[in-house]
């Protein structure tokens, strides 16, 4: 290997200290890295909160949906998010980055705001795609800026600052859109929308960077790609198809694909199990005495209910981001002379131990001990992994490249997307044990007799008339239980069942296994660790030796 070599120039060059390195970027990597915090605060704004608004009863403004429905929009959101930026990557080395990021901020501000005027489930899947396709666009064109101003002295801790910026909006995202759902679930899309707009005002202070090849920019190449400018649109996609295929690209891409499957669920389905199962209240002890947070400076930080007496999701969600905010620059910066595919292990092992953990955590602090063990898995595994496929590129094709860092995030997130959420629902959601645990009574005539009062309340719920009800009661369980209303079945389970809901909650905890989507990730996890393990022995290491010869 040598760092002439435009294929392996990453490996011999020894990198930066982090003060030489901060002084090293131009402005345009810091404006970059502005526009990237504005994408992502406002992508996370609507991203972290989705599960819960589709699971949300429609009666409290919710999509009334069920997570094994909502996972094939996840799905086709992931496909399309992660696959477009392989082609999209090669528009922006023709057309350029600055073209490239006022599109997709367009499109992305398009997507917000039919969210927030078209409330139903078809419109927040429209709403998704039209999002998902400016996010494909905006993703190469931002990445291969980062690409094109940093050098393989630098990377490490350009790429560092990258996923920093990006968790720096990802812990800013929810934050605002905890608070705005107190009011209405359009007033989280239009902040969103208002948030991306930001985007255009950084443009007009951006321009397309020049390529860096080792430690020198090179002047004479144009920011759009001089080698492929003039080639027609078939030759740049077979250009691209050939350097995907080459093994010690594409075998990366694959077996990378399952640290994505897990860094998905994290944000997929976490929400609905710490909504469902987990007390926070332990959390909020912390920081009163009296059980409920009074300040309203904490309440928003923390992203408490309207009482301050239990952490929302996004909050628990957000101790991620907030990590990640704090540290990623030190550790990333303490990684940077470890072996890649070392790195990489490591961080994928940390995120399997941190799916168990918060899977059969209970308690808010357990979750958050859960939660930065997959912090501390994410800073290790994933800037490293944008920073070697960037390294390996070569110096005209560096938002090709970056565009094929999507390829995992679409194997992962799209079988996550269906698998993640199809589980959940079918084994951990509490709507769902609680269907299970009212037909069971049903079936054995455990469950007492309703009062009249509660019977002509269900039997508004549900549409029939009393007698009809009445019927259903005893002799057709199953089509009570599935004429509930979505999200609606634990507390019909309390009333009917005549059972406090903490009790009930330990009860179906106790009869129902409710961990399976945990072990699945976390295996999916462990699974990835030993491919990057073979990938490192037996593609990287061979590729190397033949290329130094």
């Amino acid at each position: 290997m040598t760092a002439r070599d435009p294929n392996l120039q990453s490996v011999e060059l020894p990198p930066m200290g982090i003060l030489a390195a901060l002084g090293s970027f131009s402005y345009v990597f810091w404006i970059a890295g502005g526009m990237e915090l504005v994408e992502r605060a406002a992508y996370t704004g609507v991203r972290v909160v989705s599960t819960l608004y589709a699971k949300a009863p429609v009666a409290d403004g919710g999509l009334g949906v069920d997570l094994a429905t909502f996972g094939n929009l996840f799905a086709v959101w992931a496909l399309i998010q992660s696959l477009l930026p392989i082609f999209t990557g090669v528009w922006t080395d023709r057309w350029g980055c600055r073209r490239t990021i006022f599109a997709s901020t367009v499109l992305k501000l398009l997507g917000y705001v039919v969210m927030a005027l078209w409330h139903s489930y078809a419109g927040f899947c429209v709403g998704a795609i039209i999002l998902a396709v400016g996010t494909a666009i905006f993703k190469p064109a931002l990445q291969g800026t980062l690409a094109r101003t940093t050098t393989t002295r630098n990377s490490a801790v350009g790429w560092g600052i990258f996923y920093q910026t990006v968790n720096i909006g990802g812990f800013i995202g929810p934050i605002v859109g905890g608070a705005l759902r107190e009011t209405s679930w359009s007033y989280v899309f239009w902040g969103c929308a208002l948030m991306i707009s930001v985007n255009f005002a950084l443009l007009f202070t951006y321009h397309d960077p020049r390529y860096v090849t080792g430690t020198e920019s090179t002047p004479t190449a144009p920011a759009g790609g001089a080698r492929y400018a003039r080639r027609p649109v078939g030759s740049l996609w077979r250009i691209s198809l050939r350097e995907l295929l080459r093994p010690v690209v594409i075998s990366y891409l694959l077996i990378f694909s399952g640290f994505w499957f897990m860094l998905m669920a994290l944000f997929d389905v976490l929400p609905a199990y710490v909504e469902d199962w987990v007390d926070t209240r332990d959390i909020v002890g912390i920081f009163s005495t009296t059980g409920v947070i009074e300040s309203g400076f904490w309440r928003r930080l923390l992203i408490t209910d309207e009482s301050g007496s239990q952490i929302k999701p996004e909050g628990i969600m957000n101790v991620n981001t907030f990590a990640i905010m704090l540290t990623c620059f030190l550790v990333t910066g303490l990684a940077r002379r470890l072996p890649a595919t070392t790195t990489m292990i490591a961080g994928t092992l940390l995120a399997s131990l941190a799916m168990m953990i918060c899977g059969h955590a209970l308690a808010g602090l357990a979750v958050i001990v859960g939660v930065l063990f997959f912090s501390l898995g994410e800073m290790l595994a994933s800037p490293k992994f944008i920073e070697f496929i960037a390294n390996i590129a070569p110096a005209d094709k560096k938002a090709m490249y970056l565009g094929f860092t999507q390829i995992p995030v679409a194997i992962g997130w799209t079988l996550e997307g269906k698998l993640g959420p199809t589980l959940y629902s079918l084994y951990s959601a509490k709507d769902t044990l609680a269907r299970h645990w009212l037909l069971d009574g049903l079936r054995t005539n455990d469950l007492p007799t309703p009062e009249v009062n509660t019977l002509q309340a269900l039997a508004t719920s549900v549409a029939p008339t009393a007698d009809q009800l009445d019927t259903w009661f005893r002799s057709d369980p199953e089509r009570l239980v599935s004429a509930l209303p979505q999200g609606t079945a634990f507390d019909w389970a309390v009333r009917l069942g005549s059972i406090p809901a903490e009790t009930l909650e330990t009860t179906l905890l106790e009869q129902y296994y409710a961990p399976t989507v945990w072990w699945v990730c976390a295996s999916v996890g462990a699974a990835s660790a030993i491919g990057i393990w073979l990938y490192g022995r037996f593609i990287l290491k061979p590729a190397a030796e033949q290329r130094s010869l």
